[in-house]
C-alpha cells in the first residue's frame, strides 16, 4: 500500500525573483514526479505548491533549502496539509 500524498506549501524568502528561481524548483518537482507551481508574490517571495509522495515532497524542501538554487534562499516557510484536488503538471506562475 502506498502512502496517501500530501501537499507542501512553501514559501521561500531571498532573492528568489528574476533569478530562474520558479524555473528551478519547476524542473525538480518534475524529476520528482510532483505536481503544483511557483508563484512570485508581491512581497518578493516565491510561493510553492507542491504535491505527491511525502519522501518527494520532503526531497523538494530539502531542495528549497539547499545552496544549489538561483539567487539566494535566505529561509522557507514550509506547511504541510492533506493532499487537495489534483492538480495539473507544475506550472510556473
Amino acid at each position: 500500500m502506498t502512502s496517501p500524498d500530501v501537499r507542501l506549501n512553501a514559501w521561500v524568502h531571498g532573492k528568489v525573483q528574476g533569478v530562474g528561481f520558479r524555473w528551478w524548483t519547476r524542473s525538480r518537482a518534475l524529476e520528482l514526479g510532483l505536481t503544483g507551481y511557483a508563484a512570485n508574490r508581491p512581497d518578493g517571495r516565491v510561493h510553492v505548491v507542491a504535491q505527491g509522495a511525502r519522501a518527494d515532497c520532503q526531497r523538494l524542501l530539502e531542495l528549497l533549502r539547499s545552496d544549489g538554487t538561483p539567487g539566494r534562499v535566505n529561509t522557507v516557510v514550509a506547511d504541510w496539509a492533506d493532499a487537495g484536488d489534483p492538480i495539473d503538471g507544475f506550472a510556473e506562475r
